[in-house]
């Protein structure tokens, strides 16, 4: 896999021209297995091919249970400066539950152990709206995090995906299902806990400190281009068009080694273009810009996402700030219907 992956960065053609990195993101599986000379290649093969600048974040994720003071050191070595910490709950009973590798006390050692180490950046995902998880459960969670200072946070509710043994459990009677009323109430049980804590709700599953936002992310949000490279790995060129690798490992690695690349590709309509656009800045605290959208999808759009917009303003979930439109804290909750009701 690591030999395929080097050789997908090297091979990589001109469909985006600039090659200047800001941002590196080691994630996807469990990339804190990789070992000093798997990250050797990569790094190695980053370099070659690419220009990283100086400041580059360079994130990778990690599950707590990874966590120790070598691969920390060896992590250094290599120039990340961030990391991603899939903790998802400081509750044992919780974590059991969702079949998590770590326990509560793995999760705050690891948090101690990456301070000690120097890492003044990094991340930890929380999980809220489980069907074990009360309000104090959460609140716990969260005092923990703003107790040690963590800078920044990524808290999603828990959803159940088709194929997967909790929705398998549900659909047996065998399992609790989602509480979609729970999950809103928790959802503003976050907002308010970590606001009076000092993060800023950057983005609606993202809070941080002040200057801890993911600079990673964020580019995503903002629609800049970017590489991906691996099984399932996406690319876009900042403009229309999107390519995203074959998901099958051992399909990847042999068509590698046939020194092909197995990828699709896709152009976009404006239409898809302006959709994109609409789903990922609602999510932002900056909202959606109608200056953005006049200069590059013209008038007419700007009059027909106001319009549709009007009964959610009404509705106290958007607000009309400027030449902006935002979610309010209770719009957050509705943000993908909300957005695509503002789709061409």
């Amino acid at each position: 896999m690591i030999e395929a992956l080097a050789k997908e960065m090297l091979s990589t053609s001109d469909f985006i021209t600039d090659t200047n990195i800001e941002t590196i993101y080691i994630g996807g599986g469990t990339p804190s297995l990789l070992t000093q000379e798997d990250l050797q290649i990569i790094f190695e093969s980053i370099k070659q091919k690419f220009s990283v600048a100086l400041d580059a974040e360079i994130t990778i994720e990690a599950n707590p249970d990874d966590i120790n003071e070598t691969i920390l050191t060896q992590w250094k070595t290599f120039g990340i400066n961030r990391l991603s910490l899939g903790l998802q709950s400081f509750n044992a009973a919780e974590l059991i539950w969702m079949n998590r590798a770590h326990s509560a006390a793995q999760s705050q050692k690891s948090i101690q152990l990456i301070k000690e180490a120097g890492f003044s950046n990094f991340s930890v995902d929380i999980i809220y709206g489980s069907p074990l998880q009360t309000n104090d459960d959460l609140k716990r969670n969260l005092e923990i995090i703003a107790k040690a200072n963590i800078p920044h946070i990524s808290c999603y509710a828990l959803t159940v995906e088709n194929g997967t043994v909790l929705n398998k459990l549900i659909k047996e009677n065998n399992a609790e299902d989602i509480d979609t009323e729970k999950q809103a109430e928790q959802f503003h049980l976050l907002l308010d806990y970590l606001g009076k804590h000092g993060y800023e709700q950057y983005e609606i599953s993202n809070f941080s400190k002040k200057g801890y936002r993911s600079k990673h992310n964020s580019s995503y949000w903002q629609g800049k281009a970017y590489f991906g490279f691996g099984p399932s790995a996406h690319s876009y060129n900042g403009v229309n068009k999107r390519k995203w690798n074959i998901s099958n490992n051992s399909l990847y690695i042999q068509s590698l080694e046939k020194n092909m690349i197995p990828f699709e590709e896709e152009t976009l309509t404006p239409e898809q273009q302006l959709n994109e656009y609409v789903m990922t800045a609602l999510r932002t605290i900056e909202g959606i810009s109608l200056e953005k959208i006049e200069t590059e999808f013209g008038k007419e759009n700007v009059s027909r996402i106001l319009l549709s917009a009007e009964k959610y303003i009404t509705a106290g979930k958007m607000i009309s700030q400027s030449i902006s439109l935002l979610l309010t804290p209770h719009g957050k909750f509705f943000a993908d219907g909300i957005a695509a009701d503002l789709f061409c």
